[in-house]
């Protein structure tokens, strides 16, 4: 079904109970031809709730309704018309949204990767954690050394240390 066009849409509020989709027709059809005609019923009640909604067939024809009769009376009530709002349908991480309920659906499976990557790093540190305090404390003095060599040789094969060639030609010199 395509959506109306916005601009041809109106939004007719302060209807009293009495008003029906005739009525309203008879009132607006001076401003030019009109498409569709809503008024919607309350549930609970079985009567409408109060506003209704009309569709032109042209832009300029709603324009000119609703000029003429915004704050204007019917049925000894005073009307609110605008241009109505597009229809919002419930979904959506902010309850109501004009998107489809399942446009969340990648910022929800981002937030699920996120969420199992924090898990697997908290294993990863407990079970280090954990390691670190079984293993005896000579075998991580050993690690720490070996860790410590392994960064000193990174350098690559042959390589001098500046500071302790500079500390070696010191102390060389009589």
């Amino acid at each position: 079904m395509a959506t109306p066009n916005p601009k041809t849409t109106l939004y007719v509020g302060g209807l009293e109970e009495n008003v029906t989709e005739s009525i309203l027709h008879a009132a607006f059809i001076p401003f030019g031809d009109i498409k569709d005609i809503n008024i919607p019923i309350d549930q609970t009640t079985q009567k409408h709730r109060g506003f209704g909604f009309l569709t032109y067939m042209e832009k300029e024809d709603a324009a000119a309704a609703m000029d003429n009769m915004h704050n204007g009376e019917l049925y000894g009530r005073v009307l609110t018309v605008n241009i109505a709002q597009p229809m919002k349908i419930k979904g959506g991480e902010q309850g109501w949204a004009s998107q489809p309920v399942w446009a969340d659906a990648d910022t929800w499976f981002e937030r699920q990767q996120q969420e199992e990557e924090i898990q697997r790093m908290n294993k990863e540190q407990k079970a280090a954690a954990a390691a670190a305090a079984n293993a005896p404390k000579g075998a991580a003095a050993a690690a720490d050394r070996s860790m410590e060599e392994e960064e000193e040789g990174d350098a690559g094969p042959g390589a001098v240390d500046p500071m302790a060639a500079a500390e070696a030609e010191a102390l060389n010199k009589p």
